[in-house]
């Protein structure tokens, strides 16, 4: 067991299993990593939004925490749901304890629409949390909420990747242009050169739950010491496939499909 690579997820929750906490330990086990969670919100949720959310103790935060990291190492870790000032304000204390490479999703809206941090959180978790930061992973309405420029364009991308890495100091970024109405085109910035990743864009509302398990998936392939582009180019396909045969369950937005790389498995 001494090749096991243990990862952690520190969010929110979906009851319906489609996005948050739930996603990434669904992602993490389909990526044959140990996956392990501390829950930052309880939300009543489903495919078609956000009825009820209850934060945690930011006391209850810490114990979960330390109680994973005094017990079982952690390789790669990642962050979604973290909603008022007061929980980013704990992590920026824990984050070094933790000690492994950290994946900021910088979660904002739900895909449903609806907001899940406070506003006056955003600056915090620009300027505190992201210098932690291995790599963020917004998508375009994420990108311009934080640093308020409009993005259209794949140039207007690459500017936003290149800022969180040269004013916000993570080590890389990565834009996801999903919102777009071109091909479904990605961008990496890791400090040093930026990469593009391009798929087919899915004609699919069933999307509940993307940028939870894309940034999970990069989470594993990291805790597997996988370097940054070939982990993202791994998660990237990983959830074109997840989104290739995401479910038509729900009345709203339906979830993607963990277990999808085994139907092609299957089929091949």
């Amino acid at each position: 067991m001494k090749d096991l690579a243990c990862t952690l997820t520190i969010a929110g929750t979906d009851p319906t299993g489609g996005a948050g906490i739930q996603a990434d330990l669904k992602t993490f086990q389909e990526l044959k990593t140990y996956g392990m969670s501390v829950i930052t919100s309880v939300l009543a949720q489903n495919t078609t939004g956000v009825q009820e959310v209850f934060h945690q103790p930011l006391s209850l935060i810490e114990k979960q925490i330390d109680s994973v990291i005094s017990d079982i190492p952690v390789h790669a870790f990642k962050t979604g749901m973290i909603a008022n000032l007061e929980m980013m304000a704990l992590l920026e204390q824990k984050i070094p304890e933790i000690n492994a490479p950290y994946v900021m999703d910088p979660v904002m809206v739900a895909t449903s629409g609806d907001s899940l941090i406070d506003a006056n959180a955003r600056e915090f978790l620009r300027d505190r949390l992201m210098p932690f930061a291995h790599i963020v992973t917004p998508n375009i309405p994420e990108a311009e909420s934080l640093f308020g420029d409009n993005i259209a364009s794949i140039d207007d991308m690459k500017e936003a990747a290149y800022q969180i890495v040269r004013n916000f100091k993570a080590k890389a970024a990565l834009v996801k242009g999903g919102h777009l109405h071109d091909d479904a085109i990605d961008i990496l910035y890791d400090g040093e050169k930026m990469h593009s990743f391009t798929s087919k864009r899915i004609d699919t509302n069933n999307t509940h739950g993307t940028g939870c398990t894309l940034s999970a998936a990069i989470t594993s392939y990291l805790a597997k010491g996988l370097p940054l582009y070939e982990a993202v180019d791994k998660s990237k396909t990983y959830i074109t496939t997840a989104i290739q045969h995401a479910l038509d369950i729900g009345k709203g937005n339906g979830p993607t499909n963990h277990w999808a790389p085994r139907i092609e498995e299957a089929r091949s």
